[in-house]
């Protein structure tokens, strides 16, 4: 059997340089920025610029958005050096392919799951988005997107393939993680709430512990396909 690769890990919502050395050290592959007025944890260009400063090549950057506008689009993305556009709104297959097209950036659909029937939105997006990320559903009344700190049920991913490479998300903590990627063998897994002291407020001891449990999963799984 064909070695699988690493699990890719994603920290969202960094506000503060120390988280972002935090997540650099710890090897996260990539680092969000959040551009969504009403989140805790949203920043501006200028901010989110200065956070990813000097980066290392190998970490990658993402932008999260809800049905973000061309205008804020262009503010963002002149400022600010993106390797990755995540949409978590209500975005459609043809605004996804608009926005590929305009800002020449790969494209991440996020999709809320709460049932085996949410997953298949995931192909309607095949030929459109480049990645998705399965995030849990927000709850009756939420006025902001994402889990909100809350897993969906991942025995609803047996048995699915997915039609893009695809990210977990929702409830992952350094105590979660683990059993998150044994019960659904996700390829990598975004974390925001997980890893934070407070609502928005990043802690570095916690994003390595949460980097150090996906290795350490990592190495299970590549023991598991040995034997």
């Amino acid at each position: 059997m064909a070695r699988r690769p690493p699990i890719e890990i994603k920290i969202c919502g960094l506000t503060d340089p120390d988280a972002v050395d935090a997540a650099v050290e710890a090897g996260a592959d990539w680092l969000g920025a959040v551009f969504f007025a009403p989140s805790p944890r949203a920043v501006t260009a200028e901010q989110a610029a200065d956070l990813f400063d000097g980066l290392p090549d190998d970490v990658g950057t993402v932008g999260l958005f809800v049905d973000p506008d061309d205008a804020l689009l262009d503010q963002v993305l002149t400022r600010v050096r993106l390797d990755l556009i995540q949409l978590h709104g209500q975005e459609s297959p043809a605004r996804v392919d608009a926005i590929r097209l305009e800002y020449g950036r790969p494209v991440m659909k996020a999709l809320g799951v709460a049932t085996r029937a949410d997953l298949a939105a995931a192909q309607a997006y095949a030929d459109h988005a480049d990645r998705l990320l399965l995030d849990a559903r927000p709850p009756p009344g939420a006025d902001r997107p994402g889990g909100h700190a809350r897993a969906f049920d991942w025995s609803i991913l047996a048995g699915w393939t997915a039609p893009l490479p695809w990210m977990l998300a929702g409830g992952l903590t350094p105590e979660t993680v683990a059993a998150a990627l044994r019960a659904t063998g996700a390829p990598a897994v975004d974390v925001s709430s997980g890893v934070e002291r407070a609502k928005g407020v990043k802690d570095p001891a916690l994003i390595a512990r949460f980097c150090a449990a996906v290795r350490a999963a990592e190495a299970d799984r590549t023991e598991g396909d040995r034997a």
